[in-house]
This record gives C-alpha cells, structure tokens and sequence, in this order.
C-alpha cells in the first residue's frame, strides 16, 4: 500500500543559476547549510545516502541517485524511505535565479499508514524542510558570494 505525495513551489535567490546549481550538487555539504539533512554519505560519483528530519521526530532514510546536473535542471531519483524524484529548474531573472522545485514521491509502511489521517501534518512537515532548504540555500550563498566563491 504505497501514497503519493507530489510538491511544487517556486522562489528565488539573488545569485547566479551557475553558482546556485553548484551549490545544489555539492549533495556532501547539504547538511552546512540545509539544517533538516542530519547526515549525508557519498556512495559513488552520482550516488550519496542521506538522513533527514524535519519537525516530526521521524528520520528518513533515503538514496539519492544524480538524474541532472547541469542547469537549469537539477534533478535526483529518490529512494529508499520515499520512491520517486526531486527536481529544481533554475530559472534566470533579474537579480539572480528563480528555482522552480518539485518533487513526487511514494512513500509505504509506516509512512503510508500515517498519510490516511496525518496527510495535512505530512504535507506541513515538508513545508518545514523547504522553509529550512530556502533560507539555507539564499545563506550559503551570500558566503559564498562574501568568500569569492
């Protein structure tokens, strides 16, 4: 018994798509300025293991597999305690870039069973994690800009 869960939102940051792209890649670093991916484990040149946790006390376990990196799309295959993908579209404009984020993924077991009456307090959760993702990622690069990077 497996749920779907799809996301979408879009937001900018006032730097280049090039070094917003180079920040979203480097999946090692994630947990410097993304507060909600507790841990994260190359595993090959495309591959790395990672933990998250929002606000819920749960961890999720997940595998994330590089499908694109080379703007605008950004994109991994997710699996492990979610199925399915992420993606940012990096959009240039005015100031910096517009990063157009989805993801869709199915979750099973646990997860699953909580989605049939916890699906708003799910969906709230990740709006955390991505509340974490955007502010995280407009401060990494302000260092980045303020290092020369």
């Amino acid at each position: 018994m497996a749920r779907t869960f799809a996301f979408a939102q879009s937001w900018s940051v006032a730097a280049p798509a090039a070094d917003v792209a180079a920040v979203l890649v480097d999946l090692e670093w994630y947990p410097r300025w993304w507060p909600e991916v507790r841990a994260v484990a190359k595993l090959g040149p495309d591959t790395a293991w990672v933990r998250c946790r929002s606000v819920l006390p749960y961890t999720l376990d997940l595998v994330l597999d590089a499908v694109s990196r080379t703007p605008p799309v950004v994109e991994v295959a997710i699996s492990g305690d979610l199925d399915g993908f992420a993606r940012f579209t990096l959009v240039p404009e005015d100031g910096g870039t517009r990063l157009d984020f989805r993801e869709e993924v199915e979750v099973g077991g646990a997860l699953a069973l909580a989605s049939y009456v916890g699906r708003p307090v799910l969906t709230w959760n990740h709006a955390r994690m991505m509340a974490g993702c955007r502010a995280g990622l407009s401060a990494e690069l302000r260092r980045s800009s303020a290092a020369g990077r």
